[in-house]
């Protein structure tokens, strides 16, 4: 992947965005999709009805171990009708959104929603910013010379080699996000702390009884280490795509407006409606950072105007297929970790991550709603 050059200082219009704003509008494709929501809330949860049905019937058998993946999967694509209701696509009002996203994260899926509400505000407001966007800080990878070069013992082994353990690695992601929700919830930093710290508790109280009820311990333990691991490398591989591998944005970057910080590090999926639906919508990354409010069923269209208006004004539009996505970010991985062998001396090219398009923001982006408490 090579690395998209920012526009000099000065050069940007700041009034691109404003233009392209309108004609997305004006198309109708900001409002809201009730029945489409509506539709696929009810599609989910009744697969995950029938799923846990299932497993109730099955007893314990291993056989269960063929429908932890399916519950995987249904997590996942719960927690991405999460992810919309987070970004206020569902519901306008404050509250509701604020109480659906508890209820849909901290219940059902078992994740914090207050503490992914901060922590994507901030991947939003600076896609690709080492230093800002947690998604280019992860603990799992290195993604510039730099970080790896900061990496100690075991951590400096892994990321040595993190292209090749970049799927198992993956594996870990479920894991990471109970840890996340764990100390969160510990540290009461959310804006509903007893509502949250109430219905996570009832969540992995709940799993914990059923696995105990209908399966043996191993079997137990084997399920929810499949199911765990399943989900991760799924919201992995989603995620995965959307940045990694695409230019880097540094701390002294050059300003640019929101236009460019928002396409620029951002990469869509070239894919056939199948492959956007497993991905939740979120391989229209550019459309999705553009207008995050913006409906998932929406995305297909805003992307022909996105990608005509941005060959207008002279900005990179990223598109590639999904193998070569995946090729592009194991290429950029590799680089990275080859860099450690090399010695900080050494300049490693061809990796967007290591050589790192700076990028500045000078308008705010939209961000996701905090909850109606903090204000």
């Amino acid at each position: 992947m090579t690395v998209q050059d920012t526009p000099p200082a000065g050069t940007t219009r700041h009034d691109d965005f404003a233009e392209l704003h309108r004609r997305v509008s004006d198309a109708g494709l900001l409002r809201r999709r009730p029945l489409y929501y509506t539709c696929r809330s009810a599609a989910l949860f009744a697969a995950l009805a029938l799923l846990l049905a299932r497993f109730v019937t099955l007893g314990a058998s291993w056989w269960q171990l063929c429908l932890a993946p399916l519950l995987a999967l249904v997590l996942g694509q719960l927690a991405l009708l999460g992810h919309d209701i987070a970004h206020r696509a569902v519901f306008a009002d404050r509250r509701t959104t604020d109480l659906a996203g508890i209820l849909l994260g901290n219940l059902v899926v078992g994740m914090s929603y207050g503490w992914w509400v901060a922590d994507h505000n901030r991947h939003h407001a600076h896609p690709n910013r080492e230093g800002h966007d947690p998604a280019a800080d992860a603990v799992l990878f290195a993604r510039t010379v730099e970080q790896a070069q900061r990496t100690r013992g075991l951590r400096r082994l892994v990321a040595r080699h993190q292209a090749e353990l970049f799927f198992p690695l993956l594996s870990l992601q479920a894991l990471g996000l109970v840890a996340a929700t764990c100390l969160t919830l510990t540290r009461g930093t959310v804006r509903y702390p007893a509502l949250e710290r109430t219905l996570a508790a009832l969540h992995y109280a709940l799993a914990v009884a059923l696995l105990a009820a209908v399966l043996s311990p191993l079997q137990a333990l084997a399920f929810a280490a499949l199911c765990g691991a399943v989900l991760g490398v799924y919201l992995g591989c989603i995620f995965a795509p959307n940045h990694k591998g695409m230019p880097m944005t540094g701390p002294d970057a050059e300003r640019a407006d929101f236009l460019r910080r928002q396409v620029l590090p951002s990469r869509n999926l070239r894919a056939g409606r199948f492959v956007h639906f497993v991905f939740g919508g979120l391989g229209y990354q550019i459309e999705h950072h553009l207008f995050p409010a913006m409906p998932v069923a929406a995305l297909r269209p805003a992307s022909h105007i996105v990608r005509a208006y941005c060959a207008e004004v002279g900005v990179p539009y990223c598109e590639a297929g999904l193998v070569a996505s995946f090729r592009a970010i194991l290429r950029d991985l590799r680089e990275v970790g080859r860099s450690i062998a090399a010695g900080p001396g050494r300049p490693e090219a061809g990796a967007a991550g290591v050589a790192g398009a700076v990028l500045e923001a000078e308008t705010a982006p939209e961000r996701l709603p905090e909850p109606e408490a903090a204000r």
